[in-house]
């Protein structure tokens, strides 16, 4: 029985990217920095020099979902995570916000394939939402932590599925070759031919060899 489980070590050839909503920047900035420290302690470079981690920043948490997608399309990235804040106001906006913004995250990693990590803070109120940005936690240590795991879920995932797919192949190579020796290579088979027209009294070898039989 094979058991599948993320680890949060070899972490050098990791490449991230992190989508974040400008909207409620002082709780979102809070989260990117929870998000870059948990990065950094394992091993990750979250510079944004480095080629380890890349920075899409898009007016709101609504653009979010659109850009996690083309970063997951690229196929450049092991994991996308996504950071916003939508706090809840006097109207229904923040329904209709934090719904598709969710919806929107989980359709991107079911179409690309990509762990796509849903870090859209939703409060009813500012304070709410800075308690969960460094006061009491910070969420995005959280959000890193997941992407890590999930990227190295999936390496482990599709390395599983190679070598399966490699040993099947080595498994019906024996057969083929087997198959082979039987029927004669292309030129054992044509010598095989020659012989019979020239036992035939044949010359012109361009007669067809079912006329012999």
């Amino acid at each position: 029985m094979a058991v599948f489980e993320g680890t949060f070590t070899q972490t050098e050839s990791l490449r991230l990217a992190i989508v974040i909503a400008r909207f409620n920047d002082l709780v979102v900035n809070k989260l990117l920095e929870g998000c870059q420290d948990c990065l950094k302690r394992h091993g990750v470079d979250p510079s944004s020099q480095g080629t380890q981690v890349h920075y899409i920043y898009v007016p709101g948490s609504f653009e979010v979902p659109m850009m996690a997608r083309q970063a997951a399309l690229s196929r450049r990235y092991d994991a996308v995570i996504c950071l916003g804040a939508v706090i809840r106001g006097q109207t229904p906006h923040f329904d209709y916000v934090a719904a598709e913004v969710a919806k929107g995250t989980a359709t991107a990693a079911f179409q690309t394939g990509v762990p796509v990590i849903f870090g859209i803070l939703t409060a009813d109120n500012m304070q709410q939402a800075l308690e969960r940005a460094g006061i009491k936690s910070n969420k995005g240590w959280e959000y890193a932590m997941n992407a890590l795991e999930m990227a190295s879920l999936l390496r482990q995932w599709h390395s599983s599925a190679e070598a399966e797919s490699h040993g099947r192949n080595s498994q019906s190579l024996p057969a083929a070759s087997a198959m082979s020796h039987l029927k004669g290579s292309p030129g054992q088979q044509g010598a095989t031919q020659e012989r019979k027209l020239k036992s035939a009294g044949v010359s012109d070898f361009s007669v067809a060899p079912e006329e012999l039989e």
